[in-house]
């Protein structure tokens, strides 16, 4: 479930919803290895009717993130900005996220009748208790969830938390970039609200009832969310993604990082390349997938899986797909966030459809622009 109102603001006192009245938002993706940015505009007037204007990837200094933790402002601050010199646009706003391992989240129950004001105070006292530092350091935010089950005269709701120089890191290196935070979510959240919202709406009976792995393949963690009609009921990340991959490479050719990763890019590794690197990475990725699906078996009351997604940097490997789905026998697909979404005239669709399972992230958040009033 993915929050429908912006989050960590300076703290509680601020007003819920969306700060400013941008009709459009540039959605800022900061990974471990590259910044990703996605613009959206309307069509016709309609909030659902979106069109893909532009997007970029740009890569990030290898030293300069480490855990989701900007180690190196400045650099990440210029990848930035050179991402949204390529991006071509005027648009100096932008939505941008945490990832989970710096973000706090717990559902918490309280009375249904709660007024707003008095729903305020119960939310601090309790983000009071779950925090493990005082709450002048914290930026955090709140989102009502609806009805406890069997338990009408409750509500849930779910408290979201970060350290506030978490979060004023990744302001400061846009600052640095010229452009202004609008928007900051959990780059979970941004993701499974996209996800939720274009992919599966395309499936069947739009997913009813279907249980949905969905497979992010990052630069140093790959997570897995499994997702039952748009409700997360299980997660885990596994250490082991496409850093593993581009050290490989730079080992077995005798390449710096930085020309290890274009080559891999840019499909110009020798033909040796895909039995002695890429079909071993691809193997240990699979185990990983399935180590990943069997916790999910064992620790849950599931005993199926119906679709499997990919996404991420990785997701579009030569063959991966199709190695998955014959070790599974599950349906297995890549994500594409633009699916059913109208493309500029500057899109190239070949390198979109090459590039797409890598930018749900920052098309989540781009869409927050689409719905801004």
């Amino acid at each position: 479930m993915a929050l429908n109102k912006s989050i960590f603001k300076k703290n509680i006192d601020f007003s819920m919803g969306f700060l400013g009245n941008a009709s459009r938002l540039i959605g800022v993706d900061v990974g471990t290895a590259s910044v990703k940015m996605v613009e959206f505009s309307r069509m016709g007037g309609r909030a659902q009717g979106i069109r893909l204007e532009r997007y970029v990837i740009e890569p990030i200094p290898a030293t300069a993130i480490q855990d989701g933790n900007i180690n190196q402002l400045d650099p990440v601050g210029e990848s930035i900005r050179r991402a949204w010199q390529r991006m071509d646009t005027r648009q100096k706003k932008i939505a941008m996220a945490l990832p989970a391992a710096l973000v706090i989240t717990r559902k918490i129950c309280l009375p249904a009748d709660l007024q707003q004001d008095d729903l305020i105070f119960q939310v601090e006292a309790e983000a009071s208790q779950y925090m493990p530092f005082a709450l002048d350091e914290v930026n955090f935010d709140f989102q009502v969830m609806g009805p406890v089950l069997h338990q009408p005269e409750n509500m849930e709701v779910l408290l979201v938390a970060s350290r506030r120089d978490k979060v004023e890191d990744r302001v400061a290196a846009a600052m640095i970039a010229g452009l202004k935070v609008i928007v900051m979510d959990v780059e979970q959240f941004a993701a499974q609200a996209m996800f939720s919202e274009v992919i599966m709406r395309q499936l069947p009976g739009g997913g009813k009832d279907k249980v949905i792995v969905l497979v992010d393949i990052g630069a140093h963690n790959t997570r897995v969310n499994v997702l039952v009609n748009h409700v997360s009921v299980y997660m885990r990340d596994q250490f082991f993604g496409g850093a593993q991959l581009t050290q490989a490479i730079q080992n077995r050719f005798g390449l710096s990082l930085a020309e290890a990763e274009m080559a891999r890019r840019s499909g110009t590794l020798p033909d040796s390349y895909h039995n002695e690197v890429l079909m071993p990475f691809r193997g240990q990725l699979l185990q990983e997938i399935t180590r990943a699906l069997q916790f999910f078996f064992t620790s849950t009351s599931f005993a199926r899986v119906d679709y499997i997604f990919l996404s991420g940097g990785c997701a579009c490997l030569p063959g991966l797909k199709e190695t998955v789905f014959e070790h599974t026998q599950i349906t297995t697909q890549l994500v594409n966030p633009f699916a059913g979404i109208g493309l500029s005239s500057r899109i190239v669709p070949r390198q979109l459809n090459m590039d797409a399972p890598a930018l749900l992230i920052a098309s989540g958040l781009a869409k927050r622009g689409t719905v801004m009033h």
